[in-house]
């Protein structure tokens, strides 16, 4: 079926109108029209080709709502009319230990993610700053009615939200639990909402006094200047649980240092430099240094629920697909509060 939408076609040329064909959607499939899509930092990664693996022509985009306008005969998810989001990826191989545990993004022939990759078939994968996306119903979310009147600020749910709630879930944040949160940015302030909706105390770590207030109103009951030794070791050993979401090269030893006995610390930002941990950072007190992805398709449909019951979106400024430039330079100074979200109503034919 007939597409169009902005694609790159290298790492150093700008975003252009691009048309292209989507598959036909098969007795499995869900076609959506794309409403809304965020930029995520990892799009201006790719993009650019900063990670290595980039594929051209590519169409960027993995926090994708919107409505759906046609299903396949043994689709039983979704009518047309529902709303409807897509995330990170869009197909797993469904039959690993991981695939059938509901583990999908730790599918172990890898998943595919929703652009920048090829289908197990070969065939390129484009994305969703595009105008619809054909996707099996397995990886399509339903979106709340209740989440009507904000479905732009939904949209970075797909991956900020889930890359968040995901660990604070896993390691049973919640009351009598205190949970840090590292950076307050597109991931640091989701992590921030969620931490406080599932009843932890919470404590947002920070570089910039500036961010005090807006950390307060997200949800943070203290906030701590990290570049204050003294604030910093007035927590020594006090924390059950450390999300990290920062994406800059830091010392996570310094956080380290304020778990409790068997505290874990997880790294959902991607630093562009390798991590180093001193041996006793993690040898004392037992504690733990990990990592995270998104979640799996059941725990997001659970956190979009979630999200629905307690009114949680996403920080967003909308923007237009002609001023991707523009928004791209603003995210890597860091420029926006706290994400961006393209208004697909401006991509024309």
């Amino acid at each position: 079926m007939n597409a169009h939408g902005y694609a790159v076609h290298d790492a150093t040329s700008p975003f252009a109108p691009f048309a292209f064909s989507r598959r036909d959607p098969g007795p499995n499939d869900v076609v959506i029209e794309i409403a809304f899509c965020g930029i995520c930092h990892s799009d201006i990664h790719q993009v650019r080709n900063e990670w290595g693996n980039s594929i051209y022509p590519m169409v960027p985009g993995h926090e994708i709502v919107g409505r759906v306008t046609a299903i396949g005969p043994a689709v039983t998810k979704f009518k047309p009319g529902d709303l409807a989001g897509v995330g990170v990826m869009v197909d797993s191989c469904r039959v690993c230990a991981n695939c059938r545990a509901n583990q999908e993004a730790y599918c172990t022939k890898g998943f595919v993610g929703t652009y920048n990759a090829r289908d197990y078939a070969g065939a390129l994968v484009f994305g969703g700053y595009s105008n619809n996306i054909v996707c099996h119903q397995r990886y399509v979310h339903s979106i709340s009615p209740k989440l009507s009147g904000k479905l732009a600020a939904v949209a970075p749910l797909l991956c900020a939200g889930i890359t968040t709630y995901s660990p604070l879930r896993h390691w049973k944040a919640g009351p009598g639990s205190k949970v840090g949160v590292v950076g307050l940015g597109g991931l640091g302030h989701m992590g921030l909402k969620f931490a406080h909706a599932f009843g932890a105390h919470v404590v947002l770590f920070t570089t910039s006094p500036n961010k005090i207030d807006d950390a307060l109103k997200l949800g943070a009951d203290e906030v701590v200047i990290s570049k204050d030794p003294a604030a910093m070791a007035r927590h020594t050993a006090s924390f059950d649980f450390i999300l990290d979401c920062v994406s800059a090269p830091h010392d996570v030893n310094q956080y380290l240092a304020l778990l409790c006995l068997d505290g874990v610390m997880c790294l959902v930002g991607l630093p562009d430099t390798p991590v180093q941990i001193a041996p006793f950072s993690i040898i004392t007190n037992r504690r733990s240094f990990a990592g995270s992805m998104i979640g799996g398709m059941k725990e997001t449909q659970e956190m979009l629920d979630f999200c629905a019951g307690h009114d949680i979106v996403s920080d967003i400024e909308l923007t237009s697909i002609d001023n991707l430039a523009a928004a791209y330079n603003r995210v890597v100074r860091s420029d926006v509060k706290y994400r961006f979200v393209i208004d697909m109503s401006t991509l024309k034919p």
